[in-house]
């Protein structure tokens, strides 16, 4: 069994069976975006944390291993996404990426901000205009360090 196979039994007896994220996330005691994240295959899932999602979504047990092996994050290089959700956080780069690099720089110095080191977090606002979407993407910052292995 592959971890894409596993991933689209995940989604699929998360949706069978009614369940949300939130309520998963609940049950490992992890945060929502890290368990959606890990659940569609860009985490490690702990072996204890594995076991329970396996047993809410009636799973073989065979899925375990695999959820807690370390993933090819991001997956292999494909073209642009499509999908208008994902498409736009493209978009935000594309308008404000090098305005965001700017702003790290002048603050924080010649770095980057970790997505390893790293949590999102996605909230709803309400508004008069249409509820807003906020996202928090909090990385720690890693200053490049210009050295060389000895010897």
């Amino acid at each position: 069994m592959t971890r894409e196979q596993i991933t689209a039994d995940i989604v699929a007896a998360r949706l069978a069976k009614g369940l949300t994220w939130h309520q998963l996330a609940d049950a490992i005691d992890k945060p929502v975006m890290w368990t959606i994240a890990a659940l569609l295959g860009q985490h490690p899932v702990p072996v204890d944390c594995g076991a329970v999602v396996v047993d809410m979504l009636g799973l073989d047990e065979s899925a375990i291993p695999v959820l807690a092996a370390v993933p090819m994050r991001g997956g292999l290089p494909t073209a642009v996404p499509t999908d208008p959700t994902i498409y736009r956080f493209y978009e935000v780069l594309q308008v404000y990426g090098g305005a965001i690099k700017e702003f790290i720089h002048e603050e924080f110095g010649d770095g980057i901000m970790s997505a390893i080191n790293f949590s999102i977090d996605i909230q709803r606002k309400p508004h008069a205009a249409g509820d807003r979407v906020v996202v928090t993407l909090d990385g720690k910052f890693l200053p490049y360090d210009w050295t060389a292995a000895e010897g």
